[in-house]
């Protein structure tokens, strides 16, 4: 009983380190729409994977975390109010980084990314 006991708690103790080593990168993505006006059909493409939103309406924000898998620029596109499509290139990004994203829409199809990332 005493060795069924300790071989229990061997293999809990070990299954904690195991988890306690792996790591997930993520990134904490937030896109501010201050373009004056809502937007929709929004794209964003990262290394290997890309994700969006319908729509966002003016001043709101919309929220995603995404794991980034290869290299390569990150890049938006979406519809202004006004009908047009607007699109911009931002940082390139590498396997295994980390942090935040602010990417802000701003008026006149203008697009400001603040990265906090680390690798």
């Amino acid at each position: 009983m005493i060795r069924n006991r300790f071989g229990a708690g061997l293999l809990a103790a070990a299954s904690l380190a195991a988890l306690a080593g792996c790591h997930s990168y993520h990134v904490e993505t937030t896109i501010e729409n201050r373009s004056g006006g809502a937007v929709t059909l929004l794209e964003v493409d990262y290394p290997s994977a890309s994700f969006g939103a319908d729509a966002i309406a003016s001043g709101a924000d919309f929220h995603y975390r995404f794991q980034i898998q290869g290299s390569g620029p990150l890049k938006v596109q979406y519809t202004q109010s006004n009908g047009k499509t607007a699109s911009a290139t931002g940082p390139s990004l590498h396997q295994g980084q980390e942090g935040r994203l602010q990417i802000v829409l701003l008026p006149d199809a203008k697009v400001e990314f603040e990265p906090d990332l680390k690798p």
